[in-house]
Protein backbone atom coordinates (compact mmCIF):
# COMPACT_ATOMS: atom_id res chain seq x y z
CA UNK A 1 0.00 0.00 0.00
CA UNK A 2 1.48 2.74 -0.75
CA UNK A 3 1.12 6.51 -1.23
CA UNK A 4 -0.64 8.01 -4.44
CA UNK A 5 0.72 11.05 -6.36
CA UNK A 6 -2.96 12.12 -6.02
CA UNK A 7 -4.35 11.74 -2.65
CA UNK A 8 -7.89 10.06 -2.23
CA UNK A 9 -9.26 13.80 -1.01
CA UNK A 10 -12.79 14.49 -1.51
CA UNK A 11 -14.74 16.93 0.54
CA UNK A 12 -18.74 15.29 0.26
CA UNK A 13 -19.00 19.25 0.96
CA UNK A 14 -17.86 20.42 -3.13
CA UNK A 15 -19.97 16.95 -4.40
CA UNK A 16 -22.95 18.28 -2.15
CA UNK A 17 -23.33 21.70 -3.28
CA UNK A 18 -23.81 20.85 -6.97
CA UNK A 19 -27.46 21.37 -7.79
CA UNK A 20 -28.02 22.59 -4.11
CA UNK A 21 -31.87 24.34 -3.63
CA UNK A 22 -33.26 26.35 -1.25
CA UNK A 23 -35.50 23.66 0.13
CA UNK A 24 -32.43 21.18 0.96
CA UNK A 25 -30.93 24.54 2.88
CA UNK A 26 -34.48 24.79 4.65
CA UNK A 27 -33.83 20.87 5.61
CA UNK A 28 -30.45 21.29 6.62
CA UNK A 29 -31.28 24.55 8.75
CA UNK A 30 -33.66 22.52 10.44
CA UNK A 31 -31.44 19.40 11.51
CA UNK A 32 -28.57 21.66 12.12
CA UNK A 33 -30.22 24.11 15.00
CA UNK A 34 -32.07 20.64 16.55
CA UNK A 35 -27.97 18.90 16.53
CA UNK A 36 -26.88 21.65 17.80
CA UNK A 37 -28.81 21.91 20.54
CA UNK A 38 -28.64 18.13 21.65
CA UNK A 39 -24.80 18.64 20.96
CA UNK A 40 -24.30 21.17 23.71
CA UNK A 41 -25.22 18.98 26.83
CA UNK A 42 -22.89 16.78 25.32
CA UNK A 43 -19.93 18.76 24.55
CA UNK A 44 -20.28 20.09 28.35
CA UNK A 45 -20.15 16.99 29.98
CA UNK A 46 -17.99 14.98 28.09
CA UNK A 47 -15.49 17.88 28.96
CA UNK A 48 -15.62 18.04 32.53
CA UNK A 49 -15.46 14.25 32.87
CA UNK A 50 -12.35 14.42 30.53
CA UNK A 51 -11.10 16.68 33.14
CA UNK A 52 -11.70 19.86 30.94
CA UNK A 53 -13.90 22.62 31.51
CA UNK A 54 -17.17 23.67 29.96
CA UNK A 55 -15.56 26.41 27.73
CA UNK A 56 -13.43 23.29 26.20
CA UNK A 57 -15.75 20.77 25.21
CA UNK A 58 -18.05 23.75 23.14
CA UNK A 59 -14.81 25.18 21.27
CA UNK A 60 -13.95 21.35 20.37
CA UNK A 61 -17.88 20.39 19.33
CA UNK A 62 -17.67 24.28 17.35
CA UNK A 63 -14.04 24.25 15.76
CA UNK A 64 -13.92 20.43 15.41
CA UNK A 65 -17.43 19.92 14.12
CA UNK A 66 -16.92 22.97 11.23
CA UNK A 67 -13.95 21.15 10.09
CA UNK A 68 -15.18 17.82 9.97
CA UNK A 69 -17.98 18.49 8.22
CA UNK A 70 -16.53 20.90 5.87
CA UNK A 71 -13.65 18.88 4.79
CA UNK A 72 -15.09 14.93 5.60
CA UNK A 73 -15.70 12.09 3.36
CA UNK A 74 -19.45 11.66 4.55
CA UNK A 75 -22.40 14.04 4.12
CA UNK A 76 -23.77 13.80 7.38
CA UNK A 77 -21.57 12.78 9.96
CA UNK A 78 -21.60 15.42 12.92
CA UNK A 79 -18.13 15.61 14.68
CA UNK A 80 -17.55 16.49 18.14
CA UNK A 81 -16.24 15.44 21.84
CA UNK A 82 -17.49 12.05 22.50
CA UNK A 83 -17.57 9.74 25.55
CA UNK A 84 -15.61 7.29 23.92
CA UNK A 85 -12.66 9.68 24.80
CA UNK A 86 -13.07 10.18 28.23
CA UNK A 87 -10.75 7.64 29.94
CA UNK A 88 -7.77 8.07 27.20
CA UNK A 89 -7.75 12.18 27.65
CA UNK A 90 -8.76 12.38 31.97
CA UNK A 91 -5.50 9.48 32.09
CA UNK A 92 -3.26 11.79 29.70
CA UNK A 93 -4.40 15.27 31.75
CA UNK A 94 -3.33 12.93 34.95
CA UNK A 95 -0.14 12.29 34.05
CA UNK A 96 0.94 15.07 31.13
CA UNK A 97 -1.02 17.71 32.02
CA UNK A 98 -3.06 20.46 29.49
CA UNK A 99 -0.21 20.46 26.88
CA UNK A 100 0.58 16.52 27.21
CA UNK A 101 -2.95 16.34 26.19
CA UNK A 102 -2.68 19.09 23.18
CA UNK A 103 0.46 17.03 21.60
CA UNK A 104 -0.94 13.83 21.59
CA UNK A 105 -4.04 15.20 20.16
CA UNK A 106 -1.70 17.21 17.48
CA UNK A 107 0.03 13.93 16.86
CA UNK A 108 -3.37 11.59 16.82
CA UNK A 109 -4.44 14.37 13.98
CA UNK A 110 -1.15 13.54 11.86
CA UNK A 111 -1.69 9.81 12.28
CA UNK A 112 -4.69 9.84 10.92
CA UNK A 113 -4.23 12.25 8.19
CA UNK A 114 -1.50 9.84 7.00
CA UNK A 115 -3.81 7.27 7.58
CA UNK A 116 -5.98 8.64 4.63
CA UNK A 117 -3.09 9.31 2.50
CA UNK A 118 -1.57 6.10 2.48
CA UNK A 119 -5.70 4.64 1.62
CA UNK A 120 -5.99 2.80 5.06
CA UNK A 121 -9.70 3.98 5.58
CA UNK A 122 -11.19 0.57 4.44
CA UNK A 123 -8.41 -1.39 6.60
CA UNK A 124 -8.94 0.12 9.88
CA UNK A 125 -12.69 -1.55 9.05
CA UNK A 126 -11.08 -5.05 9.26
CA UNK A 127 -10.47 -4.71 13.36
CA UNK A 128 -12.39 -7.18 15.01
CA UNK A 129 -15.74 -6.64 16.24
CA UNK A 130 -15.68 -8.18 19.53
CA UNK A 131 -12.99 -5.83 20.52
CA UNK A 132 -14.68 -2.71 19.42
CA UNK A 133 -17.83 -4.21 21.85
CA UNK A 134 -15.34 -4.81 24.37
CA UNK A 135 -14.03 -1.45 24.53
CA UNK A 136 -17.08 0.31 24.11
CA UNK A 137 -18.61 -1.71 26.96
CA UNK A 138 -15.36 -1.01 28.83
CA UNK A 139 -15.64 2.93 28.30
CA UNK A 140 -18.56 2.66 28.85
CA UNK A 141 -18.37 1.20 32.58
CA UNK A 142 -15.51 3.46 33.18
CA UNK A 143 -17.61 6.73 32.32
CA UNK A 144 -20.51 5.14 35.04
CA UNK A 145 -17.98 5.12 37.58
CA UNK A 146 -16.45 8.74 37.18
CA UNK A 147 -20.08 10.17 37.93
CA UNK A 148 -20.89 8.61 41.24
CA UNK A 149 -19.34 11.96 43.26
CA UNK A 150 -21.15 13.98 41.28
CA UNK A 151 -24.66 11.91 41.14
CA UNK A 152 -24.76 11.22 44.52
CA UNK A 153 -22.78 14.79 45.90
CA UNK A 154 -20.40 12.10 47.57
CA UNK A 155 -18.00 14.33 49.89
CA UNK A 156 -14.46 12.89 49.23
CA UNK A 157 -11.51 14.12 50.95
CA UNK A 158 -8.48 12.13 49.64
CA UNK A 159 -7.35 12.42 46.23
CA UNK A 160 -9.45 9.59 43.91
CA UNK A 161 -7.63 6.76 42.10
CA UNK A 162 -7.67 6.43 38.70
CA UNK A 163 -7.99 2.83 38.63
CA UNK A 164 -11.55 1.06 38.56
CA UNK A 165 -11.10 -0.96 41.59
CA UNK A 166 -9.05 1.60 43.93
CA UNK A 167 -11.70 4.29 42.75
CA UNK A 168 -14.95 2.14 43.74
CA UNK A 169 -13.00 1.07 46.98
CA UNK A 170 -12.50 5.39 47.97
CA UNK A 171 -16.57 5.10 46.85
CA UNK A 172 -17.90 2.92 49.33
CA UNK A 173 -15.88 4.60 51.86
CA UNK A 174 -17.28 7.76 51.77
CA UNK A 175 -21.13 6.47 50.33
CA UNK A 176 -22.19 7.77 53.82
CA UNK A 177 -21.25 11.49 52.90
CA UNK A 178 -24.22 11.24 50.17
CA UNK A 179 -26.38 14.45 50.26
CA UNK A 180 -30.11 13.93 49.62
CA UNK A 181 -31.09 17.26 47.75
CA UNK A 182 -28.00 16.29 44.50
CA UNK A 183 -29.20 12.74 44.76
CA UNK A 184 -33.10 14.01 44.20
CA UNK A 185 -31.69 16.11 41.31
CA UNK A 186 -29.35 13.11 39.63
CA UNK A 187 -32.82 10.83 39.76
CA UNK A 188 -34.86 13.32 38.68
CA UNK A 189 -32.87 14.45 35.60
CA UNK A 190 -32.40 10.64 34.79
CA UNK A 191 -35.86 10.05 34.75
CA UNK A 192 -36.69 12.75 32.59
CA UNK A 193 -34.03 11.86 29.90
CA UNK A 194 -35.42 8.28 30.23
CA UNK A 195 -39.04 9.57 29.78
CA UNK A 196 -39.13 12.81 27.51
CA UNK A 197 -38.56 10.42 24.29
CA UNK A 198 -41.58 8.60 25.37
CA UNK A 199 -43.73 11.80 25.01
CA UNK A 200 -42.11 13.54 21.86
CA UNK A 201 -39.24 11.45 19.89
CA UNK A 202 -38.30 15.20 19.43
CA UNK A 203 -37.40 16.57 22.40
CA UNK A 204 -33.70 15.90 23.40
CA UNK A 205 -34.10 14.33 26.69
CA UNK A 206 -30.46 15.57 28.06
CA UNK A 207 -31.57 19.15 27.32
CA UNK A 208 -35.00 18.95 28.53
CA UNK A 209 -33.36 17.55 31.84
CA UNK A 210 -30.83 20.41 31.94
CA UNK A 211 -33.32 23.35 31.17
CA UNK A 212 -36.22 21.82 33.82
CA UNK A 213 -33.30 20.97 36.26
CA UNK A 214 -31.49 23.77 35.98
CA UNK A 215 -34.30 26.17 36.66
CA UNK A 216 -36.19 24.25 39.46
CA UNK A 217 -32.55 24.03 41.73
CA UNK A 218 -31.93 27.82 41.04
CA UNK A 219 -35.62 28.48 42.10
CA UNK A 220 -34.66 26.56 45.34
CA UNK A 221 -31.40 27.91 45.84
CA UNK A 222 -32.82 31.79 45.19
CA UNK A 223 -36.30 31.01 46.74
CA UNK A 224 -36.15 28.40 49.62
CA UNK A 225 -32.94 28.49 50.92
CA UNK A 226 -31.74 24.88 49.65
CA UNK A 227 -27.55 24.39 49.39
CA UNK A 228 -25.08 21.97 48.97
CA UNK A 229 -25.91 21.17 45.03
CA UNK A 230 -22.76 21.85 43.05
CA UNK A 231 -23.42 23.68 39.76
CA UNK A 232 -21.06 24.54 37.17
CA UNK A 233 -20.57 27.80 38.05
CA UNK A 234 -19.73 26.87 41.65
CA UNK A 235 -16.94 24.11 40.44
CA UNK A 236 -15.44 25.86 37.69
CA UNK A 237 -16.45 29.85 38.21
CA UNK A 238 -17.85 32.05 35.79
CA UNK A 239 -17.17 30.95 32.59
CA UNK A 240 -15.52 33.18 29.79
CA UNK A 241 -17.29 33.50 26.68
CA UNK A 242 -14.77 35.15 25.27
CA UNK A 243 -13.07 33.55 21.83
CA UNK A 244 -9.92 31.81 22.26
CA UNK A 245 -6.96 32.49 20.25
CA UNK A 246 -3.98 30.21 18.62
CA UNK A 247 -1.55 29.05 20.84
CA UNK A 248 1.55 27.27 20.44
CA UNK A 249 1.55 23.61 22.25
CA UNK A 250 5.53 23.05 22.49
CA UNK A 251 6.13 20.40 21.14
CA UNK A 252 9.82 18.44 20.98
CA UNK A 253 11.30 15.18 20.19
CA UNK A 254 11.30 14.16 23.97
CA UNK A 255 7.43 14.58 24.50
CA UNK A 256 7.16 12.87 20.85
CA UNK A 257 8.83 10.13 22.52
CA UNK A 258 6.91 10.02 25.63
CA UNK A 259 3.31 10.66 23.75
CA UNK A 260 3.31 8.69 21.00
CA UNK A 261 1.48 5.88 22.02
CA UNK A 262 -1.67 7.86 23.21
CA UNK A 263 -1.49 9.68 20.75
CA UNK A 264 -1.23 6.12 18.67
CA UNK A 265 -4.72 4.84 21.04
CA UNK A 266 -6.48 8.57 20.37
CA UNK A 267 -5.93 8.41 16.68
CA UNK A 268 -7.61 4.61 15.99
CA UNK A 269 -10.45 4.96 18.44
CA UNK A 270 -10.98 7.89 16.33
CA UNK A 271 -10.96 6.39 13.14
CA UNK A 272 -12.74 3.54 14.51
CA UNK A 273 -15.52 5.64 15.92
CA UNK A 274 -15.63 7.71 12.80
CA UNK A 275 -15.92 5.16 9.94
CA UNK A 276 -18.61 3.25 12.44
CA UNK A 277 -20.45 6.11 12.51
CA UNK A 278 -19.91 6.97 8.83
CA UNK A 279 -20.99 3.17 8.30
CA UNK A 280 -24.44 3.41 10.35
CA UNK A 281 -25.35 6.88 8.41
CA UNK A 282 -24.07 5.29 5.23
CA UNK A 283 -26.97 2.43 6.05
CA UNK A 284 -29.65 5.04 6.73
CA UNK A 285 -28.83 7.14 3.90
CA UNK A 286 -28.11 4.81 1.33
CA UNK A 287 -24.61 7.05 0.78
CA UNK A 288 -20.91 6.25 0.38
CA UNK A 289 -18.37 7.81 2.32
CA UNK A 290 -14.79 7.55 1.25
CA UNK A 291 -13.41 6.48 3.82
CA UNK A 292 -10.21 8.12 3.25
CA UNK A 293 -11.12 11.81 3.10
CA UNK A 294 -13.12 11.25 6.27
CA UNK A 295 -10.03 10.46 7.77
CA UNK A 296 -7.96 12.89 6.81
CA UNK A 297 -11.07 15.55 7.42
CA UNK A 298 -10.82 14.00 11.04
CA UNK A 299 -6.90 14.04 11.36
CA UNK A 300 -7.31 18.18 10.31
CA UNK A 301 -9.79 18.38 13.03
CA UNK A 302 -7.53 16.99 15.66
CA UNK A 303 -4.43 19.19 14.55
CA UNK A 304 -6.22 22.12 14.57
CA UNK A 305 -8.09 21.98 17.80
CA UNK A 306 -4.96 21.55 19.90
CA UNK A 307 -4.02 25.33 19.07
CA UNK A 308 -7.26 26.23 20.37
CA UNK A 309 -6.98 24.39 23.56
CA UNK A 310 -9.90 21.63 22.46
CA UNK A 311 -9.46 17.74 23.12
CA UNK A 312 -9.63 14.86 20.61
CA UNK A 313 -13.02 15.07 18.00
CA UNK A 314 -14.46 12.04 16.28
CA UNK A 315 -17.52 11.12 14.52
CA UNK A 316 -20.29 11.00 16.56
CA UNK A 317 -22.97 8.38 15.83
CA UNK A 318 -25.75 9.72 18.11
CA UNK A 319 -25.95 13.55 16.79
CA UNK A 320 -25.13 11.81 13.08
CA UNK A 321 -28.32 10.02 14.20
CA UNK A 322 -30.12 13.05 15.33
CA UNK A 323 -29.18 15.05 12.06
CA UNK A 324 -30.28 12.23 9.51
CA UNK A 325 -33.16 12.16 11.66
CA UNK A 326 -33.98 15.77 11.48
CA UNK A 327 -33.78 15.79 7.75
CA UNK A 328 -30.03 17.10 7.46
CA UNK A 329 -28.44 15.56 4.06
CA UNK A 330 -25.34 17.46 3.59
CA UNK A 331 -22.62 18.90 5.18
CA UNK A 332 -23.84 22.43 5.64
CA UNK A 333 -26.49 21.03 8.30
CA UNK A 334 -22.87 19.50 10.04
CA UNK A 335 -21.72 23.18 9.64
CA UNK A 336 -25.09 25.16 10.71
CA UNK A 337 -24.79 23.08 14.15
CA UNK A 338 -21.34 24.29 14.32
CA UNK A 339 -22.52 27.65 14.23
CA UNK A 340 -25.45 27.41 16.30
CA UNK A 341 -23.11 26.18 19.54
CA UNK A 342 -20.78 29.39 18.49
CA UNK A 343 -23.66 31.50 19.01
CA UNK A 344 -24.69 29.81 22.48
CA UNK A 345 -21.32 30.11 23.44
CA UNK A 346 -20.74 34.00 22.61
CA UNK A 347 -23.89 34.65 24.36
CA UNK A 348 -25.67 32.02 26.63
CA UNK A 349 -22.30 31.24 28.86
CA UNK A 350 -24.05 32.77 31.74
CA UNK A 351 -27.14 30.29 31.63
CA UNK A 352 -25.08 27.23 32.07
CA UNK A 353 -23.25 28.80 35.16
CA UNK A 354 -26.75 27.66 36.38
CA UNK A 355 -26.63 23.43 35.46
CA UNK A 356 -26.55 21.24 38.33
CA UNK A 357 -23.57 18.76 38.27
CA UNK A 358 -25.59 16.08 39.11
CA UNK A 359 -28.11 16.87 36.37
CA UNK A 360 -24.70 16.43 33.82
CA UNK A 361 -24.05 12.91 35.63
CA UNK A 362 -27.09 11.63 34.60
CA UNK A 363 -26.39 12.65 31.31
CA UNK A 364 -23.65 10.74 31.18
CA UNK A 365 -24.87 7.92 32.72
CA UNK A 366 -27.29 7.71 30.32
CA UNK A 367 -24.50 7.57 27.82
CA UNK A 368 -22.61 5.27 29.60
CA UNK A 369 -25.60 3.24 29.01
CA UNK A 370 -26.34 3.52 25.45
CA UNK A 371 -22.88 3.06 25.04
CA UNK A 372 -22.70 -0.05 26.81
CA UNK A 373 -24.66 -2.61 24.22
CA UNK A 374 -25.43 -5.09 27.12
CA UNK A 375 -27.91 -6.34 24.57
CA UNK A 376 -25.36 -7.12 21.82
CA UNK A 377 -22.90 -8.35 24.36
CA UNK A 378 -25.72 -10.70 25.70
CA UNK A 379 -26.58 -11.77 22.10
CA UNK A 380 -22.87 -12.81 21.32
CA UNK A 381 -22.24 -14.63 24.06
CA UNK A 382 -23.61 -17.81 22.46
CA UNK A 383 -20.68 -17.22 19.28
CA UNK A 384 -18.09 -19.18 19.08
CA UNK A 385 -15.91 -19.14 22.57
CA UNK A 386 -12.49 -17.56 20.89
CA UNK A 387 -14.58 -14.07 20.11
CA UNK A 388 -16.33 -13.77 23.30
CA UNK A 389 -12.86 -14.86 25.33
CA UNK A 390 -11.55 -11.66 22.98
CA UNK A 391 -15.07 -9.96 23.83
CA UNK A 392 -14.24 -10.16 27.89
CA UNK A 393 -10.37 -9.82 27.73
CA UNK A 394 -10.83 -6.30 25.88
CA UNK A 395 -13.40 -5.20 28.35
CA UNK A 396 -11.86 -6.09 31.52
CA UNK A 397 -8.44 -4.72 30.38
CA UNK A 398 -10.54 -1.72 29.43
CA UNK A 399 -11.94 -1.37 32.84
CA UNK A 400 -9.01 -2.75 34.95
CA UNK A 401 -6.07 -0.52 32.95
CA UNK A 402 -6.65 1.54 30.14
CA UNK A 403 -7.46 1.46 26.72
CA UNK A 404 -4.24 1.51 25.26
CA UNK A 405 -2.95 -2.28 26.80
CA UNK A 406 -6.95 -3.25 25.92
CA UNK A 407 -6.56 -2.47 22.13
CA UNK A 408 -2.99 -4.02 22.22
CA UNK A 409 -3.55 -6.95 23.89
CA UNK A 410 -7.07 -7.65 22.34
CA UNK A 411 -5.66 -7.19 18.65
CA UNK A 412 -2.38 -9.52 19.51
CA UNK A 413 -5.64 -12.13 20.89
CA UNK A 414 -7.91 -12.16 18.14
CA UNK A 415 -4.79 -12.20 15.83
CA UNK A 416 -3.51 -15.39 17.17
CA UNK A 417 -7.52 -16.47 17.43
CA UNK A 418 -7.38 -15.61 13.52
CA UNK A 419 -4.43 -17.64 12.71
CA UNK A 420 -5.30 -20.98 14.79
CA UNK A 421 -8.98 -21.11 13.03
CA UNK A 422 -6.71 -20.79 9.29
CA UNK A 423 -4.33 -23.14 10.70
CA UNK A 424 -7.01 -25.63 11.53
CA UNK A 425 -9.29 -24.93 8.41
CA UNK A 426 -6.12 -25.89 6.52
CA UNK A 427 -5.92 -29.75 5.95
CA UNK A 428 -3.34 -32.07 4.18
CA UNK A 429 -4.34 -35.20 2.63
CA UNK A 430 -2.82 -38.18 1.79
CA UNK A 431 -3.23 -40.60 -1.36
CA UNK A 432 -1.40 -43.73 -2.17
CA UNK A 433 -2.85 -45.95 -4.80
CA UNK A 434 -5.26 -43.97 -6.64
CA UNK A 435 -6.30 -40.12 -6.99
CA UNK A 436 -9.63 -38.97 -8.17
CA UNK A 437 -8.46 -35.85 -10.29
CA UNK A 438 -11.83 -34.14 -9.73
CA UNK A 439 -12.60 -34.94 -6.34
CA UNK A 440 -13.38 -31.89 -4.11
CA UNK A 441 -14.84 -29.66 -7.33
CA UNK A 442 -18.09 -29.05 -8.75
CA UNK A 443 -17.16 -31.27 -11.94
CA UNK A 444 -19.77 -34.44 -12.04
CA UNK A 445 -17.07 -36.34 -14.44
CA UNK A 446 -14.33 -38.05 -12.87
CA UNK A 447 -10.95 -39.24 -13.79
CA UNK A 448 -9.56 -41.60 -11.79
CA UNK A 449 -5.58 -41.44 -11.76
CA UNK A 450 -3.71 -44.60 -10.60
CA UNK A 451 -0.46 -44.03 -8.98
CA UNK A 452 2.79 -46.48 -9.53
CA UNK A 453 4.08 -47.89 -6.24
CA UNK A 454 6.32 -45.47 -4.51
CA UNK A 455 4.69 -42.70 -5.19
CA UNK A 456 2.34 -40.55 -2.84
CA UNK A 457 0.11 -37.86 -3.23
CA UNK A 458 0.04 -34.79 -0.41
CA UNK A 459 -2.52 -32.31 -1.28
CA UNK A 460 -2.20 -28.94 0.84
CA UNK A 461 -6.09 -27.42 0.98
CA UNK A 462 -5.74 -23.82 2.37
CA UNK A 463 -3.06 -21.10 2.99
CA UNK A 464 0.59 -22.54 2.89
CA UNK A 465 1.76 -20.36 5.98
CA UNK A 466 4.16 -20.86 8.86
CA UNK A 467 1.30 -22.51 10.97
CA UNK A 468 -0.15 -24.94 8.45
CA UNK A 469 3.83 -25.47 7.48
CA UNK A 470 4.41 -27.10 10.74
CA UNK A 471 1.02 -29.52 9.72
CA UNK A 472 2.37 -30.51 6.93
CA UNK A 473 5.91 -31.42 8.18
CA UNK A 474 4.06 -33.45 10.78
CA UNK A 475 1.48 -35.19 7.56
CA UNK A 476 4.50 -36.13 5.77
CA UNK A 477 7.09 -37.27 8.58
CA UNK A 478 3.82 -39.63 9.88
CA UNK A 479 2.06 -40.45 7.06
CA UNK A 480 3.98 -43.59 5.35
CA UNK A 481 5.92 -45.96 7.27
CA UNK A 482 7.11 -47.63 3.85
CA UNK A 483 9.84 -44.77 2.11
CA UNK A 484 8.00 -43.50 -1.42
CA UNK A 485 10.17 -43.02 -4.18
CA UNK A 486 7.88 -39.75 -5.62
CA UNK A 487 6.44 -37.20 -3.60
CA UNK A 488 3.49 -35.37 -5.38
CA UNK A 489 2.58 -31.85 -3.41
CA UNK A 490 -0.93 -30.97 -5.05
CA UNK A 491 -0.97 -27.32 -4.11
CA UNK A 492 -4.25 -26.38 -6.66
CA UNK A 493 -6.19 -25.40 -3.45
CA UNK A 494 -3.16 -22.98 -1.97
CA UNK A 495 -4.29 -19.51 -2.80
CA UNK A 496 -1.03 -18.26 -1.05
CA UNK A 497 2.71 -19.04 0.87
CA UNK A 498 4.83 -16.87 3.08
CA UNK A 499 8.33 -17.51 3.92
CA UNK A 500 8.18 -19.79 6.42
CA UNK A 501 6.09 -22.18 3.79
CA UNK A 502 8.67 -21.78 1.33
CA UNK A 503 11.29 -22.44 4.06
CA UNK A 504 9.92 -25.51 5.14
CA UNK A 505 9.24 -26.62 1.78
CA UNK A 506 12.80 -25.86 0.78
CA UNK A 507 13.94 -28.16 3.52
CA UNK A 508 11.54 -31.19 2.42
CA UNK A 509 12.98 -31.28 -1.21
CA UNK A 510 16.38 -31.04 -0.10
CA UNK A 511 15.56 -33.89 2.75
CA UNK A 512 14.35 -35.73 0.32
CA UNK A 513 16.48 -35.34 -2.50
CA UNK A 514 19.04 -36.40 0.19
CA UNK A 515 17.07 -39.84 0.67
CA UNK A 516 16.26 -39.92 -2.87
CA UNK A 517 13.32 -39.37 -3.14
CA UNK A 518 11.78 -36.91 -6.10
CA UNK A 519 9.20 -33.83 -5.80
CA UNK A 520 6.38 -33.32 -8.18
CA UNK A 521 4.87 -30.00 -7.11
CA UNK A 522 1.13 -30.21 -9.27
CA UNK A 523 -1.74 -27.20 -10.05
CA UNK A 524 0.95 -23.86 -8.35
CA UNK A 525 -1.25 -20.98 -8.91
CA UNK A 526 0.52 -17.75 -11.07
CA UNK A 527 1.48 -15.85 -7.40
CA UNK A 528 2.87 -18.93 -5.55
CA UNK A 529 4.95 -20.24 -8.39
CA UNK A 530 5.94 -16.42 -8.39
CA UNK A 531 6.79 -16.31 -4.89
CA UNK A 532 8.49 -20.20 -5.41
CA UNK A 533 10.24 -19.06 -8.40
CA UNK A 534 11.51 -15.46 -6.58
CA UNK A 535 12.57 -17.76 -3.50
CA UNK A 536 15.07 -19.79 -6.12
CA UNK A 537 12.84 -23.15 -5.26
CA UNK A 538 12.69 -23.90 -8.57
CA UNK A 539 16.44 -24.28 -9.12
CA UNK A 540 16.36 -27.14 -6.65
CA UNK A 541 13.91 -28.94 -8.66
CA UNK A 542 13.85 -31.00 -12.11
CA UNK A 543 12.32 -28.06 -15.21
CA UNK A 544 9.37 -30.52 -15.87
CA UNK A 545 8.37 -30.88 -12.50
CA UNK A 546 6.57 -28.17 -11.46
CA UNK A 547 3.79 -29.06 -13.13
CA UNK A 548 0.70 -27.01 -13.83
CA UNK A 549 -2.41 -29.99 -13.33
CA UNK A 550 -2.45 -33.25 -11.28
CA UNK A 551 -2.65 -35.20 -14.58
CA UNK A 552 0.54 -34.07 -15.62
CA UNK A 553 1.92 -34.36 -12.48
CA UNK A 554 0.97 -38.36 -12.31
CA UNK A 555 2.33 -38.97 -15.40
CA UNK A 556 5.83 -37.78 -14.58
CA UNK A 557 6.14 -39.31 -10.95
CA UNK A 558 4.45 -42.47 -12.40
CA UNK A 559 7.70 -42.55 -15.01
CA UNK A 560 9.79 -41.39 -12.18
CA UNK A 561 8.85 -44.59 -9.89
CA UNK A 562 8.70 -47.61 -12.76
CA UNK A 563 12.39 -46.16 -13.91
CA UNK A 564 13.28 -47.27 -10.19
CA UNK A 565 11.84 -50.65 -10.07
Amino acid sequence: MNISTRPDFHPALLGCLKGYSLSRFKSDLIAGIVVGIVALPLAIAFAIASGVTPTVGLITAVIGGFLVSALGGNSVQIGGPTGAFIVIVYNIIQLYGLQGLAIATFLAGCILVLMGLFRLGTVIKFIPYPIVVGFTAGIALTIFSTQMPDFFGLTIDEAVPADFISKWGVYFRHFGSIDIPTTLVGLGSLLIIIFTPKISAKLPGALTAIILVSAIVWILKEFCGVEGITTIGDRFGALDSALPHAEGIGISIETINVLLPSAFTIAMLGAIESLLSATVADGVTGGRTNNNTELIGQGVANIVVPFFGGIPVTGAIARTMTNISNGGRTPLAGIIHSVVLLLIFLFAMPLINLVPMACLGAVLIMVSYNMSGWRVIRGMLSNPRGDVSVLIVTFLLTVIFDLTIAIEIGMLLAIVLFLKRVTENTTVRVYGEQLDAADGTDLTTHEVLDLAPGVSVYEIDGPFFFGAATKFDEVVRHSLREKPLVRIIRMRKVPFIDSTGIHNLEILIQASHAEGIHIVLSGVNPHVEEALKHAHIDRLMHGDHICSHISEAVVVANRIARSHQ
